[in-house]
């Protein structure tokens, strides 16, 4: 269980519920907080996040060997992401990577960090790695700028929307650009014990702000947009969390299947929904083409310009100019789709034509 984030002491702090327990979905003003974020004023407490820490001269190599993406050769202060596979090349862990030079470290989903230590653990072998769940004592601060005072901490910055070394996009990119690029993303590594005193008297935003950027940037969440189906093809991750052309490691069966002869499954989507109501509907809810149902909504968001907004994940087959309903219990939602995860994408090897456009 997370322990409350003693910042929910602040005046008008609210907690979060579910994956965001233990911090603050917000402080009394929403859009407000949402505003200062994508602006750089405010930052965002996520010290319900899971850091767990891997130590030792075998660390980086190791993870190479077990991970879709290539750290090999990371650099102090460098920042990635990686996946954890099933065999079938499902999702199981998605971590943010730091190292500083000594230590690797992972930040994940606040009920990741148990899980993924206890599973490196078993994998360690005879390496020279060490394992901890240091997630009781430290927390993690966001912020779409960089904090000049805090130049000191390490810093994981969230590599979405570039595409990475060995990486591939699947996304049908507007053209003024991949609105990801509207919000650059930092994480701060702070000690508990140093939490407040870090802060000092800068303004915060609660997550319910961090995630309506998040949303609009199209990144996805593990354990929102995931499910114990989904491979990262369907959402895009092949830009940032896959190498595809690293040595073998377990899922790159699937990995390089699908990529160069199939299609996945399925696709993440954009929503932007019928502002004319009061209400949203809720993450889980079912999103329909007729009276027929082709995917779940997996994250909802009140959006200060855009206003109500949503990524689902749907079929591959929903053509990208269909009207959508999302249906929550009895209540529709009209819902315009914003094309992510290209219909086509996928099966690029004697790729000619179609949406995607070539590696970058």
């Amino acid at each position: 269980m997370t322990t409350p984030s003693p910042l929910l002491s602040r005046p008008g702090a609210v907690e979060a519920t579910g994956a965001d327990a233990g911090v603050a979905s917000h402080y009394g003003e929403p859009l407000r907080e949402q505003r200062a974020l994508a602006a750089g004023t405010a930052v965002v407490d996520l010290s319900h996040r899971g850091v767990v820490t891997v130590s030792g001269p075998d660390r980086l190599t190791w993870l190479n060997t077990l991970s879709s993406q290539q750290v090999t050769g990371l650099q102090p202060g460098e920042s990635s992401e990686l996946l954890l596979l099933s065999i079938q090349g499902r999702i199981e862990f998605d971590a943010r990577v730091v190292d500083d030079g000594g230590t690797t470290w992972l930040i994940v989903e606040a009920a990741e960090a148990a899980p993924l230590a206890e599973w490196l653990n078993k994998m360690k072998f005879m390496l020279r790695v060490e394992i901890t769940d240091v997630s009781a004592d430290w927390a993690v601060l966001g912020s779409t700028r960089a904090v000049e005072e805090w130049s000191g901490l390490l810093a994981w910055r969230d590599p979405w929307p570039h595409v990475g070394t060995g990486g591939y996009s699947y996304a049908v990119v507007p053209e003024d650009g991949h609105p990801g690029l509207e919000r650059p993303w930092i994480e701060y590594l702070v000690p508990v014990a140093e939490l407040e005193g870090t802060l000092a008297d800068r303004p915060l935003a609660g997550v319910m702000a961090a995630e309506a950027l998040r949303i609009a940037a199209w990144r996805p969440r593990l354990g929102a947009e995931t499910d114990d189906k989904t491979i990262p093809h369907e959402l895009d991750l092949l830009r940032t969390a896959v190498h595809l052309s690293k040595g073998c490691y377990k899922g790159q069966e699937t990995i390089a299947r699908v990529h160069n002869l199939g299609h996945p499954p399925r696709r993440l989507v954009f929503l932007q929904l019928d502002g004319s109501q009061h209400t949203m509907p809720a993450p889980g809810s079912q999103v329909m083409l007729g009276e027929r149902k082709v995917g779940t909504v997996t994250s909802v968001a009140q959006h200060y310009e855009m206003g109500p907004v949503a990524l689902a994940v749907i079929k591959r087959s929903v053509a990208p100019d269909e009207m959508l309903t999302v249906l929550d219990g009895e209540e529709p939602y009209i819902a315009a789709q914003e094309v992510i995860v290209a219909p086509d994408a996928g099966q690029v090897v004697g790729r000619q034509t179609g949406f995607l456009r070539g590696t970058r």
